[in-house]
Order: structure tokens, then sequence, then C-alpha cells
């Protein structure tokens, strides 16, 4: 019976390491975990009982939402190694801090203690991570609502891409009918406005009487006893407010993210038609209360074990390439406590060495000597991860949650199918990296299976890919400040010299390590710090065996702008190429950190895929930084100019997400590596884009009760000078369909940041160009129609009246754009609302989405009574002499 139970256990634990996903209407691999640095002392048995009480709550009111179609079945909590190992904690398998859902950490300068979940894609795409605070847990007085109910607000930002229905831009908007209305959805939720002073509250607020609505101190506050049941994604806070707005509830006037990023579409609308779980049917039955099954585990010592491929092919430079950048890997990137073995396989797979502890320099430098330097034989890749699953076993016997980097630059001459099935049982993490182009195609499926980061690189020493692949290779605890960073990552292969820059900042400059390495003969070093002084090769320690040149900078490395230059001494061109690392200045001080992903990891070609880069700090943003990214296969190198502009590819100006559309497709593999620097414009934003929202206050019996002023953020921007970061994506697939030479025609993409301004009798639009190709190239022409009738302009774009655009040309993509037209083509009075939208054409035709929908008021402030008495005599004077001027001109005439 014993052995029965343990292998349910298994089983069931199994489904832990695969992320989220839908069981029938249950979600299964829900992964929370806490930061390190939340102390464990004295809250943390409570902050866990905290966490499981919101997760089984949070599952009984997401089931009554959408219809009763989902629910939490199963969630991990992974606990902080650094807190003490407790008997109901299991070992963690591929569970990640960086893989996780939902984070809890200290607080951050942009948000405080207020839940947001960090978004990076269009409406209906899944979210990145939701972000709690042990303080939104522990601390009863925070007014957001109760807990549950914010966890499913963050959740549907999280899994279902939806947005924020109320506004704190625009608290208030002129209705289609000319009334004064709060931004929320649904209309039905009451309250009244307060115009918040040291005196109270003031109703009715006072009047912009430019706008017709409230002044900036004036705040919506809903009635507690509303009935109305809409919607979680503004007022989760009121008791009766427990599902989402419905087509027929939907407030599509609010001026609100929800309406501007998913085109004025309900939130119900999205999760059912739009989201990953579009089509999920409604339960043919009621959903019986059972509570999620909550697992708690921990990650032990982190167990890594290099698998490397020695066969003939691995010969000359390839062998090299692996020496440096797996040397480099041992001495700057693991970090110490961690445990090491090394094995190597062609036709046989050996041990090269057994788990060895890096406590020391000593012990970095006794596995760097173990790496093999010849290379021969077959490629039998399933002996060498079995036997690095042995090799692994070594510590605990068990080989959960330990981790292998498998290298290999050939097709396996065994049976990989068997041997994935055999790691995917152990519990182990495969990280792959396909050295040149004709690596297994196993590889990457070996790494998504078993929650692994899968690296393509080329077999060019001035690439640095494969040094970059490995230096990517980073604790994942969220200590940031123990991590190494990369500054720089460059190389060239040239006859005379390869000059370049990095900068250390004040987050950085611990632990930095210069390491060059060269194809044929050392080059001369010259190496100028921002004060001036020099570094010369003599100040380097010279691997000769393995073409490596290193120096360790003593203390904290000044902060500023580094120049170096390598002169190739040889007669012939070689490549070189130069890696700088570091680490935190202070423990006290997070690093900015650099992350790139495409928003796929294989595409048929039939859609543009994304390259996205978040530059944070502390989860922070860093914005109007340089960004670009380099892809690169076998065939060719891309460079794109990544953008934080809220257009095109980018859902959200300044948030510090980077991305552009790669439409350049070809077959093959690519890899993705990402260069950032400061140009002077760099600075640190604490400005919020989401959350939860904070609740100023509430109508109770008709009587107001306001809560305590949300806790002040500081959002003037932060100066963070000179920096550099490179960072390496996982690399992803193209495959376009047999005798196809690129992808289908794509369309210009949406503009979404439409704006219309009524001056006069002249309407004007803004807005962002778009691209031929979406945000690259220039579009052909532009489409702008307009309505009174939103929902019709929504529906049928092409049946509504156009504006003359004859004299509009596009510009290229990326320009703002400025058209102005006279509002005689609708007939706008006071109170009336006219509704604007715009759509793009490509020079073969192929039309872009509807925008996002614009809107202009007509408001004709109220004339004061007294100005209306004095308008009415002057009528009444200039109507009789008018009357006297007729008569007598009548009499002159006759006569």
């Amino acid at each position: 019976m014993g052995l029965q139970t343990s292998g349910l256990f298994f089983v069931i634990f199994l489904s832990r390491t695969f992320g989220i996903q839908l069981d029938g209407h249950g979600y299964t691999g829900v992964l929370i975990a806490i930061n390190p640095a939340v102390p464990e002392e004295p809250n943390g048995q409570v902050l866990l009982m905290r966490i499981e009480d919101m997760i089984k709550d949070a599952s009984l009111s997401l089931s009554k939402t959408a219809g009763n179609r989902f629910h939490f079945k199963e969630v991990t909590i992974l606990i902080p190694s650094n807190w003490k190992t407790q008997k109901e904690y299991k070992k963690a398998r591929t569970e990640r801090y960086d893989k996780a859902h939902v984070i809890i950490d200290e607080p951050n300068r942009a948000y405080g203690d207020e839940p947001y979940t960090l978004q990076y894609g269009q409406c209906g795409d899944e979210g990145q991570y939701i972000h709690l605070t042990p303080n939104f847990l522990l601390d009863d007085n925070l007014v957001y609502g109760e807990r549950n109910k914010v966890f499913v607000h963050e959740w549907a930002h999280l899994r279902w891409g939806l947005y924020d229905e109320y506004s704190d831009e625009q608290p208030f908007y002129l209705s289609g009918q000319g009334e004064v209305e709060a931004t929320r959805c649904s209309i039905k939720i009451t309250g009244q406005q307060c115009g918040r002073s040291e005196a109270g509250c003031k109703n009715p607020c006072d009047t912009d009487k430019k706008t017709g609505l409230p002044t900036g101190d004036c705040i919506f506050l809903p009635d507690t006893h509303t009935s109305a049941q809409e919607s979680i994604m503004a007022y989760p806070s009121l008791y009766s407010v427990v599902d989402f707005c419905t087509t027929e509830t939907h407030n599509a006037e609010a001026p609100n993210r929800q309406n501007q990023m998913c085109g004025n579409r309900a939130a119900l609308d999205v999760i059912l038609n739009s989201s990953v779980d579009a089509g999920v049917p409604e339960p043919s039955a009621p959903f019986p209360t059972v509570y999620p099954t909550i697992w708690k585990v921990q990650r032990r010592t982190r167990v890594v074990c290099l698998v490397l491929d020695v066969s003939g092919s691995m010969q000359g430079p390839r062998i090299l390439l692996l020496q440096q950048a797996a040397t480099l890997f041992l001495r700057e990137i693991i970090e110490d406590t961690a445990i090491v073995g090394i094995v190597k396989f062609q036709s046989i797979a050996s041990i090269q060495k057994s788990l060895t502890l890096i406590d020391s320099e000593q012990t970095r430098e006794t596995l760097v000597k173990a790496l093999p330097t010849t290379a021969s034989g077959g490629t039998q890749i399933c002996q060498g991860i079995n036997k690095a699953l042995e090799v692994v076993k070594e510590d605990d016997q068990n080989t959960e949650g330990d981790e292998l980097v498998l290298l290999t630059d050939g097709e396996a001459n065994d049976n990989m199918q068997l041997c994935l099935e055999t790691v995917k049982s152990s519990g182990a993490t495969v990280h792959t990296i396909a050295l040149g182009p004709n690596a297994d195609q196993i590889l990457q499926v070996m790494a998504n299976k078993t929650g692994g980061i899968f690296y393509q690189s080329t077999d060019s020493i001035d690439s640095n890919a494969l040094v970059d692949a490995f230096a990517s290779l980073t604790t994942s605890d969220g200590n940031l400040t123990q991590q190494a960073i990369q500054l720089e990552s460059s190389g060239k292969t040239t006859l005379d010299w390869f000059n370049g820059t990095f900068s250390v900042d004040l987050t950085v400059g611990n632990g930095t390590v210069i390491t060059i390495i060269y194809e044929a003969s050392p080059p001369r070093i010259s190496i100028r710090s921002p004060s001036g002084d020099m570094l010369s090769g003599s100040d380097f320690s010279h691997d000769r065996p393995t073409k490596t040149l290193s120096l360790k900078i003593a203390g904290t490395a000044e902060v500023g702008e580094w120049h170096y230059s390598l002169l190739n001494e040889g007669s012939t061109a070689q490549a070189m190429a130069i890696t700088v690392t570091s680490r935190a200045a202070r423990a006290d001080v997070p690093p900015i950190i650099v992350k790139a992903h495409m928003n796929q990891k294989s595409s048929d070609g039939n859609k543009a895929m994304v390259v996205f880069a978040s530059v944070t700090q502390k989860g922070v943003p860093v914005i109007m930084a340089d960004v670009t990214a380099t892809l690169v296969s076998d065939k060719e190198a891309i460079q794109l100019q990544l953008e934080d502009k809220g257009t095109g590819a980018d859902a959200v100006r300044h948030d510090g997400i980077y991305s552009k559309y790669f439409t350049q497709m070809k077959t093959g593999r690519y890899s993705l590596k990402v260069r950032v620097k400061n140009k002077g414009k760099a600075r640190i934003s604490t400005h919020r884009y989401s959350g939860a929202p904070y609740i100023p206050g509430y109508v109770v019996n008709g009587l107001v009760v306001l809560n305590p002023p949300k806790p002040p953020v500081n959002h003037e921007p932060v100066e963070v000078g000179s920096f550099s970061r490179t960072a390496t994506g996982e690399s992803f697939v193209v495959e376009l369909p047999p005798g196809s030479t690129g992808p289908p025609p794509f369309p210009p993409c949406k503009i979404t940041d439409l704006k219309a301004k009524l001056e006069g009798d002249n309407v004007t639009l803004t807005w962002t160009a778009p691209g031929d190709s979406y945000d690259q190239g220039t579009a052909s022409v532009y489409h702008i129609h307009w309505s009174e009738d939103l929902g019709l302009l929504r529906r049928d774009f092409n049946e509504t009246p156009a504006v003359n655009t004859s004299a509009l040309s596009p510009q290229e993509a990326g320009s703002i754009e400025e058209y102005s037209f006279s509002s005689y083509y609708f007939n706008i009075t006071n109170g009336t609302s006219v509704f604007f939208a715009i759509a793009a054409e490509n020079a073969k035709f192929v039309p872009s989405e509807m925008s996002n929908i614009a809107r202009v008021v007509k408001y004709q402030p109220p004339v004061p009574q007294q100005q209306k008495s004095t308008n009415v005599i002057a009528i009444a004077v200039s109507g009789t002499v008018a009357a006297i001027v007729v008569i007598i001109a009548v009499i002159i005439y006759i006569k």
C-alpha cells in the first residue's frame, strides 16, 4: 500500500512541472514564489497561511465568474532556500523563481504595497507575473478589498490579458447623453462625487469650465450597498461585485485601459473569445466546493552537471570554443556553494569530474582543468545524459531539482526519445545548447519538457554566442545581488583594431571580470578606466591552452565609461571577443537587470513574432534607454531597434518593456541577444500603469466614509547615469512551409494611440504611424471613419462615413501623424459625442486592424443667469431696431 501511495504521489507531483494548464475547468501548475529577501522571522509561517487562505478563497471567487468555468486545482508555493527546511517542504523539481506566476516580494518604489501584474503583450495575451507584498498579505488595514477578489482581479490580467476598468488618469468623462460619469464598469455601480479636502468631502465637486468635468481633486466614492455584480476589473472591493462585465453590461464609453487596449470589448468577451482559454464551455453542473491542492517546495543547494559533446565533429575550433565558454562559466558565472560535475560523451560517456563543491578559487580551477581537450568518435547523447544523471545523484541519491547543461553539435546516434522520457521522469532540468546548424532537433523539445532553456550558437568566436549561452545560466532564486551580470559581450574578426566601450554604473562593480578570447595569437590590449588609468596585457592572466586572457578588477570597479582596444598583431585576420561580467555593488542596492525573450518559441511564419526586452531595477522600469536586439541564424544576422513608445508591438509607453516585430523570417534556428546602453536619456520611472484599485472611501447608507489616503509615491524620474548591459534570450525556431521563400505579406500594425481633439470647428487627430509590414517601413494609405454610434463604428468600420484623406500621405513607421479637418462632416452640437477610428493599408492592399476608438465631445459651459438676461435684453433691443429699419426701408421703397 505504501508503494502504491508513493507512486500516486509521484504521478500527481509531476503535474507541477509544466506551467499553467487547464485540467477540465481547474488550473494546475500555478507557481507562487517567495523572494529570498522576504524574512522568515517573525511572520514566515503566518505569511504561508495567508497565501493558502487567499488561494482557497480566490478559487471559490473565480468559480463564480465567467459562467462558472474556472477554479484553481493545484498550486505550488516555492519556499526560499534561505528559510529553514521543514518536513512538509518537498524538494523542488523544475520550479524556479524566474518562472513563477505569482511573486511575493518586498515593496518597490513604483507600487509600494499595491498588487499589480506585469503585462508585456496586447489584449488577450498572457502576462508575466503577479506581484504581491508581504504587507498586502499580512496587514488587514490596507484598503484594496478582500484578498481573494483582488487576486482574481490580478489573475484576469495575468491569464486572460484583461486591463483595468477604472482610471486614475481620467476618473470622469462626459457620456453620450452629456452626463458626467465616473470611469467604471458597469454603469450600474452607484456612488457620488467627493471633492476631497482637509475639511472633508464636497459634493458635488467643482467643475472645470473648459471640459465640463469635475476638477482634479474630485474622486468617486461607490455605494457599499450597490446591487451591481460587475466588474471585478473596476471595483473588486465591493461586496456585490462578483463577476466580469458582459457585452450587455459593458460600459464601452468609459476612457479606461480595457476599452483602449481591447477595442471597447467587454471583459467576458475577451476571456471567452480571445484569451488562452477561449472556447472553454460552461460546466454541465456547478463545481462542488473543493479547495485546491497546495504544495510547498523548496530549492536546495544548486547541483549542475556539464554534459559535453566530444565527438569527431567537435574537433578543431569547436572544442576550443567549448573550453573557452565553459571556463568562463566555471570561473565567473556559477555561484559559490553550488556543486558541479562534468561528463563528456562521444561513442561512450565518461565522468570527467565528480560533483565538486565550489568554495574557493582553487576548486573552480580544478573544474576548469577537468574540461575535455580532445574530440573523436560518435555522438551518443543519451549515454551522456544517463551518465550525468548518475553524477547528480552523488550528493543525495536524488535527481529532482538538479540541472544538466547539454552541449552538442550533431545528431544523436542513439534513441533520443527514450532518453527524453528518462529525463522527464527524473525531475531534473536540462538546458540544451545547439552548437552549429546540425545539432539534433530534439534539443529544444528536451529543454521545453524539463523546464530548461534552449540556446542556439554559431561556431564562430566573433559572435561570442557560446560564451553568452553559458553566461546566461545564472542562479534563478530571485536574489539578484548574487547573480553575475553581463555588461559587455562583443566580438570581431579583424586584421587590426577592435575597439569598444562598456559602462560600470552605481548598481554594479563588485567582482568585475574582463575576459578576452582569441582565435590564433593574443592581441595587444589597451583598456582605459573612466579616470584615465590604463591597463594592458601584462595586467591579464593568460590561459594559453584555451586562448583566454582575463582580468579581475580588485574591489569595486570605477563607475563610468571604460574604453577597450584590442590590436591583432598577427599577419592574418583573426576573431577576437570580449566579455565583461560584474555583480551588485552592494547587497542593499538591486542592480539594473535586462531580460530578453520572444513571444513564441517557434513559428510557421503565419504571423510575425515579437522581440521583448525588459530593463528594470527591482521591478521598476528603466525608460528611454537605447535597446537593440540581434537575431542570428546560420543564414543571416538581423538587428532590430526595440522601442518603448506604446505603439506597434509595444503595449505601454515608458513601462521599461522594449519591443519590436520580427517579420523577416526564414527557416532556421535563431539566437537572441540584446544590448542596452544609456545615451544620456535613460532614467528610472516610478509611474504605475495598472494594479488593484485603492479605494479612497465609500458611501454607506448615504453617508461618506473616507479611508486613509493612499501612501504617496514619488513619481519623479531618477537619473541612472551611464550603464551598459548584454542579455541572451532563449533561442527559437522558424519552420516555413516547404517551398516558401518567406512569410506571407504582413499588414501594417494596429494603431493603438489615436487621440482626437475638437478646436473650434476643426477636429484634429494624432497617432503614431504604423509601417508597411507591422511596425517597419511605410504604409500606403489611411482610412479614417466616424460615427455618433460607438457600437456601429466597432462592428462595421467600413460601413460608417469616411473622412477625406486624399491629402494625407503616411510617414515612416514611428513618426507622429497629425490630421485636421472641418467638423462640417457631422453636425456636432453641445453635448454631442463623435467617435473616430483609423486603419492603414500597405502597398499590397493588406489592411491593418481598426485602431483604438477616439472621441470628441462638444461642451459649451452654461451661460450664467445674469448674462442670459443681458443677452435677452440685447436681442430684444436689436430686434426692435431691426424692425424699425425694415419699416423705414419699406416706406422709402413705396415712395
